[in-house]
């Protein structure tokens, strides 16, 4: 009557590959993770910490400076009773 469920289809160059979770390491080399991204932080913090000092830097003068350009002047009102 028709193919056997599993055998509906051939497919021809497709490689797949399977790994059993039985085979699985829950954490490999762990200690080793750890040490490569501290190593890597530690290479790429002085290209990337200036940027973002700078920036915050500038964001902080930025607010202050509009702050105080909306505060109003007293002296503006200083006859008024």
């Amino acid at each position: 009557m028709g193919k056997q469920f599993g055998n509906l289809m051939k497919t021809r160059h497709v490689v797949s590959y399977y790994l059993s979770p039985f085979e699985q390491k829950l954490f490999p080399s762990y200690s080793q993770r750890i040490l490569n991204t501290w190593r890597r932080i530690r290479s790429s913090f002085f290209r990337v910490a200036p940027q973002f000092v700078v920036a915050y830097l500038v964001y902080s003068w930025a607010n202050e400076y509009n702050q105080n350009l909306k505060k109003k002047n007293p002296a503006d009102y200083a006859n008024d009773i």
